[in-house]
């Protein structure tokens, strides 16, 4: 068998070229790749222990109108829901996790009786829902041929997912733990008012060590 080279090498470069053109960018993969370049958007440093820096969490979510969902010494999660729109619905999801900070100088001295310092691990989930229609039809089932199509239809209202965000916004943050550092109790050790430190009498001036003066006798007088 014999192969016509030079008219099989061109159709296979024009087959390539198809191939390479078959994938458009819009199918192409599209994001921004993590860094890792900071711990300050999602973390704060609090001069607590765990309990008393998720119960203060759990306050600050309160507080806003979440419906917390989980609450203990490590972990509070809350959620609430938004209608930006009339046919868009928005669910927010926050969590705030507590943990020792077991860092060499992670506390401050003011704190140090009260148990160390606590980190903060706070992350928000937005899930996107749009209200879409489906459309039902009704059907008449007869014996002889089966089920009939009626012209009759219905349609229902249902929320579909249309996307779901982590947010990174570090304004959102900042906001959520300045909220939680206003609910932070502080430990009994640093609320102890400091006691006043008594103020000396005033001193008694020291004796005098000259000799004390005394009355010269008067002579009697003569007639």
């Amino acid at each position: 068998m014999r192969f016509n080279f030079p008219h099989a090498v061109p159709a296979l470069l024009f087959t390539l070229v198809l191939a390479g053109c078959g994938s458009t960018p819009s199918q192409r993969l599209s994001y921004d790749p993590e860094e890792f370049d900071s711990t300050t958007t999602h973390t704060r440093t609090f001069g607590a222990s765990q309990a008393q820096t998720c119960e203060a969490a759990r306050r600050a979510l309160l507080s806003q109108g979440y419906l917390v969902t989980a609450a203990n010494a490590d972990l509070v999660a809350g959620r609430k829901s938004f209608q930006p729109a009339r046919e868009v619905h928005v669910e927010m999801e926050l969590r705030v996790v507590c943990a020792r900070d077991g860092r060499a100088g992670g506390g401050n001295a003011a704190v140090a009786a009260g148990g160390g310092s606590t980190i903060a691990f706070a992350s928000a989930l937005q899930d996107r829902y749009s209200l879409k229609k489906v459309n039902n039809s009704a059907s008449v089932g007869v014996g002889a041929i089966g089920s009939v199509s009626l012209p009759f239809s219905s349609s229902d209202d249902a929320l579909v997912k249309v996307a779901s965000e982590t947010l990174t916004d570090e304004r959102f943050y900042d906001r959520l733990f300045a909220l939680v550092e206003r609910f932070l109790v502080v430990p009994e050790a640093a609320q102890t008012e400091p006691v006043p430190t008594p103020v000396p009498p005033p001193s008694l001036p020291p004796p005098s060590t000259e000799a004390p003066l005394r009355p010269v006798p008067l002579s009697p007088s003569r007639g």
